[in-house]
């Protein structure tokens, strides 16, 4: 079966009957070619759903991470020069190539990850929007000239920061790809990325492909292995001017330690724990609906999920009635069955997930959905935690302020708009927000107060590839997506000459 061309239904079938799967790439991706590490050392990855070996791939370190740099300094000498139209049309080539094999890199990516394989096919096509929308811009890039008297002229270029190293999560692994390399494509940037240890095979295939799309050899580079060694010896190499990294608070501050000795600049999206706000005059169907993906999209494991239902006491038993039939009806599965949700990435996230609920539970918090591990399907034998609600939590309460990373929803109950406000922003995190109400100016009202990169009304997930995307405070700081999202990848520079008379 050849995967580029096969549909994921028949791709995932042969894989769950029989575990037979198409050879991944197993090598890093340096100057336009697939290397082993420069060790000879390898890592295995794993299938969440099945909790068992997938596929070996090279543990990259320092070596194989300057290799890359080195490459990348050579491909930007070229793309740089390149011009706009040149550089949209390999981004609109790229898109058009994830379009015809959305079924091989979706089958990847739910196996890589552990999300059900619908959610798997949305990332492939917004990374395909990504790439098309980036396109757009690499046309559309322009200076200004700035009048300064009648002796001179001045004008202002828009050029590519250089070399840019992009650190990937595992819970995205091509939609965040995507979401960094097209706009530092666009820009005339190269690049260097490194997928997460446990989901590296998208980012191998996705880095192929851009040069079957016309990307000259060495502009775009992967580098597998650890965070610890290659994550680390990449945000901190010489050459690399802008870091763009998705993660968790700690290992952003190393991060940022890291690069700033070399003075590159940083886009860090580092996690959240983001209020749905609940109104006392919301559609109560409209909301619980909302609440329910917002919390248990991609098992929860999403750095922007709905993780807190902020709800006025006027609505709190009937939306809970409403959300609680809906969260109970849904069924856990392997990706591949394409279930309502999917795996846990892995099992120290897993145990994490239940310790917070467990120490919810000992605290004498009310579980009122969920609270245990486990899938639908007895030959799911991976690592799988059910739907979970927490009821009526205290604003001090561990899963109330913690990023859980998992499907867990913590109900906080407030009796009018002030206390909901000051619940929404009762956290370190400032990253994302919802708010249900009927009422436009209140809800409006609200979204003007509250602290957070991006609020929505009525629409938890609603946004796309236009809308700027980054947090605030603990959730870090930079935006990517949309026009914004390119600034991080150019430097302006001004040009004056004296008009000799």
């Amino acid at each position: 079966m050849n995967p580029l061309n096969a549909s994921a239904e028949s791709l995932a079938a042969a894989y769950l009957a029989d575990g037979s799967l198409p050879p991944l790439p197993q090598g890093h991706w340096i100057d336009g070619a697939e290397c082993p590490a420069a060790s000879g050392a390898t890592l295995e990855s794993l299938d969440p759903g099945l909790a068992r070996p997938l596929a070996e791939f090279a543990a990259g370190d320092a070596e194989d991470v300057d290799r890359a740099c080195q490459a990348a300094a050579r491909g930007l000498a070229v793309w740089r020069r390149s011009a706009p139209g040149a550089r949209a049309q390999v981004l609109r080539a790229m898109a058009t190539l994830l379009r015809q094999r959305v079924g091989w890199l979706a089958v990847v990516d739910s196996l890589d990850s552990g999300k059900t394989l619908a959610e798997a096919q949305g990332d492939v096509i917004s990374s395909a929007r990504l790439f098309e929308y980036y396109a757009g811009h690499a046309e559309t890039l322009e200076g200004a000239s700035i009048p300064i008297g009648p002796d001179h002229m001045s004008w202002t270029l828009r050029e590519p920061v250089g070399v840019t190293a992009h650190v990937i999560p595992w819970n995205y692994p091509t939609s965040t790809f995507a979401r960094g390399i097209a706009p530092a494509l666009a820009a005339g940037c190269s690049v260097v990325a490194k997928p997460a240890e446990t989901s590296p095979f998208t980012a191998l295939l996705m880095a192929r492909w851009l040069v079957e799309a016309g990307l000259p050899p060495g502009v775009v580079n992967v580098v597998t292995g650890l965070g610890s060694t290659a994550g680390a010896a990449l945000v901190a190499h010489p050459l690399v001017r802008h870091v763009t990294f998705t993660g968790s608070v700690p290992t952003g501050v190393r991060v940022a330690q890291a690069a700033a000795p070399q003075i590159a600049s940083l886009t860090l999206e580092l996690g959240g724990k983001s209020p749905l706000v609940a109104l006392s005059d919301c559609d109560v169907e409209a909301a619980a609906e909302g609440a329910l993906w917002a919390i248990y999209s991609n098992a929860g494991q999403v750095c922007s999920a709905g993780s807190r239902l902020v709800v006025q006491r006027a609505v709190h038993e009937p939306l809970l009635a409403a959300l609680l039939r809906r969260t109970r009806a849904l069924r856990v599965g392997h990706g591949l069955r394409n279930p309502d949700m999917g795996a846990i990435h892995s099992a120290q996230q897993l145990h994490r997930i239940a310790a917070m609920v467990d120490g919810a539970r000992a605290r004498g918090r009310e579980v009122l959905a969920g609270g245990s591990m486990g899938a639908d399907e007895a030959a799911d034998t991976g690592w799988f935690y059910r739907p979970t609600i927490l009821d009526d939590l205290p604003p001090d309460d561990p899963c109330v302020r913690e990023e859980i990373f998992g499907p867990v929803l913590a109900v906080q109950v407030v009796d009018d708009d002030a206390q909901a406000l000051a619940a929404a922003n009762g956290t370190d995190y400032a990253l994302m927000a919802g708010i249900y109400s009927r009422d436009i100016g209140r809800a409006l009202r609200l979204a003007r107060d509250i602290d957070a990169g991006q609020v929505t009304v009525n629409d938890y997930w609603a946004g796309g590839v236009q809308v700027p995307f980054g947090g605030n405070r603990h959730s870090g700081y930079g935006r990517e997506k949309g026009s914004e999202g390119l600034s991080a990848y150019l430097v302006t520079k001004a040009i004056t000459a004296r008009i000799q008379s």
